[in-house]
C-alpha cells in the first residue's frame, strides 16, 4: 500500500510517498481503509522532532513510527477475532499512529462510529484536536455555564473547535485572532472578538484557553479573575529543546501558591473523551470547518501549511 514514510528527523524534505507493508489486525485491531487524515501540530512536531525533549518518547534518533498522521476517518476493512464493536464495512473515526496511507490499523479502543452528520474530511479532523479542545474547557479548565472565556487562537485548529464548545456549555466566549478571521471566528458562535494585531487583551475572564503559547504568564494571569483558570494548551513557541513546555512547568509550580488555577495541557488520546466527541458531533454542538484538502502524495504541502501558523479551520488529507 502506499503511504507517506519518514526515515529521519527533519522538514518535510524528509518525507517520501512509497509502499510499506500491508498492516495486521492482531487479535484486538482494526484494519481501516483510510478515506482521509487529519493534520494537526502533532505531525510536525513528531516529523521535526521537535521540542527535543519530546525525542524521549518519540525516539532518540528517528520516529518510532515509520508512517506519519495520526488523525483518520475511513471504512473498516477487517477486525481482529477478539473485536465485537466494529464489523467490517462501518464508517469510523478515531486515532491511529500512520494515518497517512491507504490502510491503518489500531485497537478497537481508538474509534468511535462516524457521526452521520459529518462527512469522513470533517471527522478525521476532529479527534485530536476536538479532544485538546474538550480536555482542556471541560476537564482542566472545569468550564461552566454563565462564565466569561477567552480563547487565544481562536480560528486555528483547536481554537474553532474551542469556540464551538464553549458556546455549547452555555458561556459567553470572546475570541482572539486577526481581524481577517474575525468575521469566520463570529460564525462560528464568538461573542466578541479582539484582533491581536491592532487591539490589546483586555477584560477579566473566568477561563482562559491558550493555544498561542508566546504570552507571558504576568499578562495572562491579569486577565483572569482571583479564582480564574487558564489553560495552555500544546507545546507552542519557545525554543528548539524545550519549546513552550518551560512556560508550562512554570505555571504548574505557580498555582500551588495562587488561588487562580494554572493548568498546563499536553492532551492523549483518551476513549471517552472521543465518545463524548462523537456524542456531541452527532448532535450539532461541534465540527469541524475544512479549509483546504490536500492528495495523500501531497502531504509535505499540508504540514508546510500547517507550520507556518495562523491557520484558519483544518486542513485534510484525501486518501480515497
Amino acid at each position: 500500500m502506499k503511504a507517506i514514510t519518514q526515515d529521519a528527523y527533519g522538514g518535510t524534505e524528509m518525507l517520501s510517498y512509497t509502499d510499506v507493508p500491508m498492516p495486521e489486525t492482531g487479535q484486538d485491531g482494526v484494519l481501516v481503509r483510510v478515506r482521509a487524515a487529519g493534520v494537526d501540530p502533532s505531525v510536525w512536531h513528531i516529523m521535526t522532532g521537535e521540542p527535543r525533549i519530546a525525542r524521549l518518547a518519540l525516539g532518540p534518533r528517528r520516529p518510532r513510527e515509520r508512517v506519519r498522521g495520526w488523525d483518520v476517518a475511513g471504512v473498516v476493512e477487517a477486525v481482529g477475532p477478539r473485536v465485537t464493536e466494529f464489523k467490517p464495512g462501518d464508517e469510523v473515526f478515531g486515532t491511529v499512529p500512520g494515518s497517512f496511507a491507504e490502510f491503518a490499523c489500531a485497537p478497537a479502543v481508538k474509534f468511535q462510529h462516524k457521526p452521520v452528520r459529518l462527512g469522513f474530511e470533517q471527522a478525521a479532523a476532529l479527534p485530536i484536536s476536538g479532544m485538546t479542545a474538550l480536555t482542556g474547557l471541560r476537564d482542566a479548565g472545569r468550564i461552566e455555564a454563565g462564565q466569561k472565556v477567552l480563547i487565544i487562537g481562536a480560528a486555528g485548529g483547536v481554537g474553532h473547535l474551542a469556540v464551538q464548545l464553549a458556546k455549547h456549555f452555555g458561556t459567553e466566549v470572546t475570541g482572539v485572532c486577526s481581524g481577517k478571521s474575525a468575521e469566520f471566528v463570529k460564525e462560528l458562535g464568538a461573542d466578541h472578538i479582539i484582533d491581536y494585531t491592532t487591539e490589546t487583551l483586555t477584560g477579566r475572564y473566568d477561563l482562559i484557553l491558550d493555544m498561542a503559547g508566546i504570552r507571558p504568564l504576568p499578562q495572562l494571569r491579569s486577565l483572569l479573575t482571583g479564582t480564574g483558570a487558564l489553560v495552555l494548551v500544546g507545546g507552542e513557541g519557545g525554543g528548539r529543546v524545550f519549546g513552550a513546555l518551560d512556560r508550562m512547568l512554570r505555571a504548574t509550580l505557580l498555582s500551588a501558591f495562587t488561588r487562580q488555577r494554572l493548568r498546563a495541557l499536553l492532551a492523549l488520546p483518551a476513549p471517552e473523551t472521543l465518545h463524548t466527541l462523537a456524542e456531541l458531533a452527532s448532535a450539532g454542538a461541534v465540527a469541524p470547518c475544512i479549509t483546504r484538502t490536500y492528495p495523500l502524495p501531497e502531504a509535505a504541502a499540508a504540514i508546510d501549511a500547517l507550520a507556518t501558523g495562523h491557520s484558519r479551520g483544518k486542513a485534510v488529507i484525501l486518501v480515497d
